[in-house]
């Protein structure tokens, strides 16, 4: 039966990716830590390498699209990527069972949901504002950030989140993306958001790996759901109202931070 509700799990996260956008981890890693009661940093490794396998596909068909803004990608993989493999070597120093690191991470983890509610509940109230394509003649201002040292900066940032807490790069990424190119269209910055993410996620993750932080049996039943589960959430796109999902989702997490700060 345990083997079955991960599946489960990996379907209804798969299903709620597929349908929104809203990062995996932001929704597994407290399911694994609430309803499954595994580890703080055994969930935060699994669930790298289950956004990793889970967002290859989805950048593989934006790149077929042409949707990829490589330069914007570029950006925050310079500073995202770094950060990570300095988090792991601070990881690696401490060890990931010690208990000052585990507090680090449940608390870090929770203020990163309360993050993430507050980014998801931002796009479900104000998700429309972004432009619906670029003006002509404005291509290259729109690749543009508002400082060129914000990408890296907040790259930076994001990256070390993710290394630590598997969440960030998805609901957060994208509001930042929004914040530092207000005039490039929300399905390129979504399609740019999924595709650094797929570097920084299996490099944490692999790095977890390298750690001992990985549950590869409960992995590879997380991708039999959500694999399918994210092709029936993208196919249910235009028929379930997805800013009330979203906004639905926003207490569900802020509720899941508050508890993994008080823990």
């Amino acid at each position: 039966m345990q083997e079955l509700a991960y599946i489960v799990a990996g379907f209804v996260v798969g299903s709620i990716v597929g349908l929104t956008g809203v990062g995996g981890g932001s929704l597994m890693t407290p399911i694994l830590i609430f309803f499954f009661q595994i580890k703080p940093y055994l969930a935060v490794g699994t669930d790298l390498l289950f956004a990793a396998c889970t967002k290859v596909s989805g950048s593989v068909r934006m790149a077929r699209s042409r949707q990829i803004d490589w330069s914007v990608v570029a950006s925050l993989c310079a500073g995202s990527l770094p950060a990570s493999m300095l988090t792991l070597y601070l990881l690696h120093s401490m060890g990931t069972t010690d208990a000052r690191v585990q507090s680090i991470i449940t608390s870090t983890l929770g203020a990163a949901l309360l993050l993430t509610a507050a980014a998801t509940l931002y796009k479900a109230v104000r998700g429309k504002t972004s432009p619906k394509q670029v003006v002509e003649g404005e291509e290259v201002l729109a690749l543009k950030p508002r400082h060129w040292s914000l990408p890296l900066l907040f790259g930076a940032l994001i990256g070390s989140l993710v290394t630590l807490t598997s969440v960030g790069a998805g609901a957060i990424g994208v509001t930042v993306l929004m914040l530092l190119y207000p005039k490039l269209p929300l399905p390129r910055i979504i399609a740019a958001d999924i595709t650094y993410a797929v570097p920084l996620t299996l490099i944490a993750g692999l790095g977890h790996a390298s750690l001992g932080s990985v549950n590869w049996t409960m992995l590879g039943l997380l991708l039999c759901g959500s694999i399918p589960g994210i092709w029936v959430g993208s196919h249910m796109l235009h028929k379930v109202p997805e800013r009330i999902i979203r906004a639905l989702l926003s207490p569900l997490l802020a509720y899941a931070g508050i508890k993994l700060i008080a823990i």
